[in-house]
């Protein structure tokens, strides 16, 4: 048996798993969908946020192969290019998908920090809100967050 395999088995799902792996964060985001208790590690977070970031990046590749979001008409005009169609099916899929597990590691990476999950909506504000977030998913963890576990 692996060094890998041993540490995630040692590690249930209901904690957080510090010094995650790629696959280790990705199997955590799924297996973990709907949870908005406990905690994620910045390791979970972060990886999560690689793979969201590659997946959206290719799939900006595949609008331009496709055809190009934008063609020219007859006209001279633009029209919607069939890379468009692409774009917008496969970005929606993806949004769908991972939308509810996202906003849940959201939650429980405020909470490894010792924020309350409603932090989150932060966000909302214009301008700063992203900002504001940003540098609370940077925060170490700090284990009064244990709170949040159940």
């Amino acid at each position: 048996m692996s060094a890998q395999a041993t540490s995630t088995q040692a590690v249930p799902l209901s904690q957080p798993l510090y010094g995650a792996s790629l696959g280790q964060a990705a199997s955590r985001f799924f297996k973990k969908y709907a949870t908005f208790t406990g905690r994620a590690s910045r390791s979970e977070f972060w990886w999560w946020f690689l793979i969201s970031t590659v997946v959206s990046i290719v799939i900006s590749l595949l609008s331009n192969i496709g055809g190009g979001m934008f063609s020219v008409d007859a006209n001279g005009g633009f029209a919607l290019g069939p890379g468009y169609w692409v774009t917008v099916s496969l970005s929606t899929i993806w949004f769908l998908a991972t939308i509810v597990p996202w906003l849940a590691l959201a939650w429980r990476r405020l909470h490894d920090a010792n924020k309350a999950g409603p932090f989150y909506f932060l966000g909302l504000i214009p301008i700063v809100g992203g900002i504001i977030l940003l540098v609370l998913f940077l925060l170490p963890s700090d284990p009064q967050g244990a709170r949040f576990d159940r």
